[in-house]
């Protein structure tokens, strides 16, 4: 078996499969960087309430779909800040279409959904797609170190 080339970025697998790396971001980050510890992980009904409890940061849960259009825009953004704020926030994904029984508890009504929580109570719902700025600008009060 050949060794993994660690320079050279894997494929990104758009909904039709391969569609070469994604144009955002940095295409390999080193190993012990914020990239390893700081992934977008999909949680079930089985993983979520222990989850956003033993978070010692808040969560921010995006509650999407595969047929999406915004839901699909936002992943890129959403990942980015998993990096980028991995000391102040984590991010986690939930499929709305394999966990309807999540959507409903989450009063959600259209995707994409996302819904902090600090200290494992909801504190805040957006609803759409937005920019990483706009984003940010919503989260910060909410999150540690946010200017008073």
């Amino acid at each position: 078996m050949a060794p993994i080339d660690l320079a050279r970025p894997a494929p990104h697998h758009g909904p039709t499969g391969p569609t070469g790396p994604p144009t955002a971001g940095p295409a390999v980050a080193p190993v012990g960087s914020p990239a390893d510890v700081a992934v977008v992980r999909r949680l079930t009904a089985a993983t979520f309430d222990e989850a956003i409890a033993s978070s010692p940061v808040p969560v921010l849960v995006d509650l999407t779909a595969t047929w999406c259009p915004p839901c699909r825009q936002l992943t890129p953004v959403l990942a980015a800040l998993a990096v980028e704020q991995a000391d102040r926030l984590a991010v986690v994904e939930v499929d709305i279409d394999a966990e309807p029984a999540l959507a409903v508890r989450h009063g959600v009504l259209s995707a994409p959904t996302m819904v902090l929580y600090v200290d494992g109570r909801p504190v805040q719902t957006l609803v759409g797609a937005r920019s990483r700025a706009r984003l940010l600008e919503d989260l910060d009060p909410h999150l540690p170190g946010a200017p008073s």
